[in-house]
């Protein structure tokens, strides 16, 4: 009952309210539109510009700065019906050829890039490093149990409280993380606007999630190294195995099971990703950060388009369970190679 009534209720009122233009207040009554949100969430098409010649001479026309110009796409784009309602998302320049990228919602293209990036970021990362912290900690010595308790202490904290203290480091004025970059680099190197710089802003959003979640991997990795026997150490070490052939042999095999947990559970929280970026950047600047929970939120709750953030939730439950399943299918084969 409690899995229907909290997870199969809401997939199908999802489903179905995609499949509508509801919204949370209007007066007017909500009315099917078929398959449009989708259409206008995942809509792409593809646009080659030729470049500006000078009608006397048929020579290449540049601008200033000696780079080619090309004809304003607002104009290019009202010209024709077939490009109502894209916009541009990005654009290559090849020879003397421009091909550009149209959307129909670029913030929502811009957040799947983003969300896929942060995933594949994340999920070697934070787990190769709390891999390392697991066999650091796991070692006999005094003080570890502090250790330990200090490196799980981000993830008993409230993320939104994390990122509001992280916001402040990050200040490009005052900020503790400019000042220790100076300082370090004996003023060779300056610090930069972490957060209102659309290159650097999603990497501190990567930064201070890998800070924030590393102890909780790394407590799940101790689990298994204390599970591998030390006998299989010993005989390696009577064997003539040095320290980084017991780590292959013995200490990687014994923690398959606990690698496969990792992975998918921090493929599955990435994906979340939600509360850093509300409080932090706002999906900004220039819709660098924003991602597919965020822009769900936006279109749901702050614009109050509940069918097409309906639609976005759909497009993510989609993507979310063809990975888990690809996953799955890599794993098993993986396993059968090995049995």
């Amino acid at each position: 009952m409690a899995l229907f009534a909290f997870v199969l209720l809401p997939l199908l009122l999802g489903s179905y309210w995609s499949l509508t233009d509801k919204r949370l207040i209007s007066p007017l009554p909500t009315q099917f539109v078929g398959l449009d949100n989708y259409v206008n969430l995942l809509g792409l098409d593809l646009l080659t510009q030729a470049p500006e010649r000078d009608p006397a001479t048929g020579a290449l026309v540049r601008d200033e700065s000696g780079a080619v110009s090309f004809p304003r796409l607002r104009t290019v784009l009202r010209g024709e019906d077939r490009y109502e309602g894209f916009f541009e998302w990005f654009h290559v320049d090849i020879g003397e050829q421009r091909y550009v990228v149209l959307a129909r919602d670029p913030t929502f293209m811009y957040a799947l890039v983003n969300t896929a990036v942060f995933v594949l970021v994340i999920v070697p990362l934070q787990g190769g490093l709390a891999l390392l912290l697991a066999l650091l900690v796991h070692q006999r010595v005094r003080g570890v149990r502090a250790y330990r308790s200090i490196y799980f202490a981000p993830v008993v904290t409230s993320m939104a409280v994390m990122a509001v203290l992280w916001t402040v480091l990050y200040n490009p004025g005052e900020g503790l993380i400019n000042r220790a970059i100076e300082t370090l680099s004996f003023g060779l190197l300056e610090g930069s606007a972490w957060l209102e710089d659309s290159s650097t802003a999603l990497l501190a959003i990567i930064i201070l999630s890998i800070w924030q979640a590393v102890g909780f991997q790394m407590v799940i990795f101790l689990a298994g190294l204390q599970g591998i026997p030390e006998e299989h150490y010993d005989a390696a070490k009577v064997d003539g195995a040095n320290r980084f052939a017991r780590f292959r042999h013995v200490t990687l095999p014994g923690l398959r099971n606990t690698l496969i947990f990792v992975v998918i559970s921090t493929t599955v929280l990435a994906f979340r990703l939600f509360t850093q970026i509300d409080v932090m950047t706002m999906g900004g600047p220039e819709d660098s950060t924003v991602t597919i929970v965020f822009a769900a939120v936006q279109a749901g709750f702050r614009e109050q388009r509940i069918g097409y953030a309906s639609a976005i939730v759909v497009t993510f439950f989609v993507m979310v369970l063809l990975i888990a399943l690809l996953q799955r299918l890599v794993l098993r084969n993986d396993r059968a190679v090995t049995d």
